[in-house]
């Protein structure tokens, strides 16, 4: 609903009033940590903008009621006892009198205890006590709404909104607040629902993310009762307490990782542990991640293992990949992936490595692997073998044409590449050579693109280099093409 009401009052260009929903900031202080998730997860986002096409702007206007009262529109009639100071607590809020705000909500509530208006009032209330920083009143305002008022529009709200109080209460110290925090974190009975890990509304995830405000010596001990849990209700807040773990530096936090690993039920759960074992790099989370590369039968913490040894950089971790990657009994597709990581290491022990495990795999998409990584690593060793395996007449044309084609987008000597082309004696390896000059902004490149289309005696050859010219901007090209014209 915020989304969606940011969006429409841009469109229409109106002063934003405040938004009732609250979002607590879960993963603020893991930041750094998190951005190496983005090879897994960002693209996500945009699906929530696809739902965003033909979306009607009244449509939305009507949708807005749910988002809190207006001063041109009052939910009640004009005779309603409450208008004038609902009116004037949501003037005084808009303006950003907390103060004022806050006391005549309070008022309202206190004054007009059974109108429609007075559990919603009190969520008001408290909201401008909390956005003016006396957050002990704002939360017996909220305990208030939610002992009287059950069927306010804006209890789910103040759920969120108490949560986000009692974090910041109990980063102060207050008793009172860590332990409810503690209280709303352990999962409890199915009829409340099965949280997912990204649902803020919900009470038991907003707890959750409190404790990432409270030292590991006072949160760990709840995380372990979170994470001890095997039903399949508390998946969602398993892997949130997963995550929490990983940002806590304690020294259980290797050893909870650690057992979630091997034990949880499920496979997420499990795979959020792998990843975040990655952050702890220490000889006994690399341990486990071999062990768990060798024996899991799931191809997907398989894959987690080998981004988190790809992710710890020492010489151990690096071993256990290679190895990895020329075993045999192992599928070729966690093999790849071990390669590929290998690749993204660019050391010279795994660049020496994978030129000769080259030689020793025999699957085309292994030896296709191999080359790719060799070319993102770079380096003249890397660029002059890259070339041998392109001239090599005894390899396969589609692995020459792969290493030919990496040679020369990863910057391969272009002389070289410009010599190669009357040695060559196949024709697909002299349409890829073709392409190569296409890719390259040298003049050297275009010169043979131009000497290509008007000296070869092969007519498909000539057309191809024809082709290519056809799409350089270079005032040259078009000349040779005018010229072969009209000749």
């Amino acid at each position: 609903m915020q989304a969606m009401y940011l969006m429409v009052a841009a469109v229409v260009g109106m002063q934003h009033p405040v938004v009732p929903r609250v979002v607590v900031p879960a993963r603020a202080h893991a930041q750094p940590a998190l951005e190496a998730l983005n090879a897994l997860d960002a693209l996500g986002a945009l699906d929530a903008l696809n739902a965003l096409e033909g979306l009607n702007v009244l449509d939305a206007f009507d949708a807005l009621d749910a988002v809190g009262p207006w001063d041109s529109a009052p939910l009640q009639g004009e005779q309603d006892p409450t208008d004038s100071l609902w009116r004037a607590a949501r003037r005084a809020f808009n303006r950003g009198d907390y103060a004022s705000a806050g006391k005549l909500y309070a008022d309202l509530a206190r004054r007009y205890p059974d109108a429609t208006r007075a559990g919603d009032a009190l969520y008001w209330a408290a909201f401008a006590l909390y956005k003016n920083d006396d957050l002990v009143r704002a939360r017996s305002l909220l305990f208030t709404q939610q002992e009287r008022y059950a069927k306010a529009a804006t209890l789910r709200d103040g759920y969120a909104l108490l949560a986000r109080i009692q974090t910041a209460l109990a980063k102060q110290g207050d008793s009172e607040a860590a332990a409810w925090l503690t209280e709303h974190a352990q999962p409890v009975e199915p009829a409340r629902g099965c949280p997912d890990e990204d649902d803020e509304d919900d009470v038991r995830v907003a707890a959750l993310n409190g404790l990432l405000q409270m030292d590991a010596t006072n949160a760990l001990p709840i995380l372990k009762k979170v994470l001890a849990k095997r039903d399949g209700c508390s998946a969602g807040l398993r892997r949130k307490a997963v995550f929490i773990v990983s940002q806590k530096h304690g020294g259980e936090t290797e050893d909870i990782l650690l057992d979630v690993a091997r034990n949880d039920p499920d496979s997420e759960v499990r795979q959020q542990a792998v990843f975040w074992l990655s952050q702890v790099g220490s000889d006994r989370a690399v341990t486990a991640l071999d062990s768990i590369l060798r024996s899991s039968t799931d191809p997907e913490l398989q894959d987690k293992a080998i981004f988190a040894l790809s992710q710890i950089h020492n010489a151990r971790a690096a071993q256990i990949l290679r190895d990895y990657a020329t075993n045999e009994r192992a599928s070729d597709e966690a093999r790849e992936k071990a390669i590929f990581w290998l690749g993204q290491q660019r050391s010279p022990e795994n660049a020496a490595f994978l030129r000769g495990l080259y030689a020793k795999v025999t699957g085309e998409d292994l030896k296709e692997k191999v080359i790719f990584s060799l070319s993102q690593m770079g380096g003249a060793d890397n660029g002059r073998w890259l070339m041998d395996i392109a001239l090599n007449e005894r390899e396969p044309v589609e692995m020459r044409k792969k290493a030919l084609f990496w040679a020369g987008q990863t910057g391969g000597n272009l002389e070289q590449l410009v010599g190669l082309y009357d040695r060559m004696q196949d024709q697909e390896m002299k349409e890829q050579l073709i392409f190569v000059y296409s890719q390259r902004h040298e003049a050297a490149a275009l010169d043979q693109l131009i000497r290509i289309a008007k000296t070869e005696h092969d007519k498909e050859l000539r057309k191809k280099a024809i082709f290519w010219l056809g799409q350089s901007h270079d005032p040259r090209a078009a000349q040779v093409l005018l010229e072969i014209i009209n000749p």
